[in-house]
């Protein structure tokens, strides 16, 4: 039987809560890997603690977002972490999703939609015109235009991302119950997967309060 994927996101720039985490999510029921977001890539000790993650999953998400140099170099200078996935931002544009992916290497380059605590309201608020998914769907032909081995979305874009994208869909967003924090779009483990997803990126709901119970709520839901 096919393991679910799950990114644990790792967010704080303590190292000891990192390997806490670590320890408490070891799995043979789930593929599992670990995801690192701004916080702990700028700690001081964060790309120390990640050049050593050698037999792990990681995930970098960097969410690069600039022009298509300033993308190249950033990806060159943390190819030595070695990471397995790194994302930049789709609305970066063509021209910069092309250049980056030419130097990604091995590593899995992932474009990123629109952000999951954001909806149409947001969207409107910042000076998009069109629908929430209207925008994706376009920025998911864009991402399958520059080859990119994955994208970021909602699980509940799935379906519509599917139509035009035939690589990995990672999806963050995701919650056990109605209590959504700073998020917009959120789905649970199960409606995610059976919408398409296929990683699903789970910090919050897993890395608070008592991990190891939190970890088996999470698989007695998938069974």
């Amino acid at each position: 039987m096919r393991k679910s994927k799950i990114f644990i996101a790792c967010d704080t720039n303590n190292i000891s809560k990192v390997k806490k985490i670590i320890k408490l999510t070891q799995s043979k029921k789930l593929k599992i890997g670990y995801k690192f977001g701004l916080e702990f890539l700028n700690s001081k000790q964060g790309r120390n603690f990640i050049s050593k993650l050698k037999k792990y999953t990681t995930f970098g998400d960097y969410k690069f977002a600039d022009i298509p140099n300033t993308c190249v170099s950033a990806i060159k200078a943390v190819k030595d972490l070695k990471f397995d996935y790194l994302t930049i931002h789709i609305s970066s544009g063509l021209n910069a999703l092309k250049a980056a992916k030419k130097v990604s290497g091995k590593t899995k380059l992932v474009g990123v939609t629109i952000l999951t605590s954001l909806d149409n309201t947001s969207l409107k608020e910042i000076g998009f015109n069109k629908r929430l998914n209207e925008i994706v769907l376009k920025q998911a032909k864009l991402a399958n235009k520059a080859k990119l081995d994955g994208i970021v979305c909602s699980a509940k874009e799935v379906s519509i991302i599917k139509k035009v994208f035939k690589n990995e869909i990672i999806t963050p967003g995701i919650r056990f119950n109605s209590k959504t924090n700073d998020q917009k779009r959120v789905l649970t483990p199960k409606q995610a997967y059976k919408n398409g997803s296929d990683w699903l990126v789970i910090g919050r709901p897993i890395t608070k309060g008592n991990i190891k119970r939190n970890l088996k709520n999470l698989i007695n839901h998938l069974s």
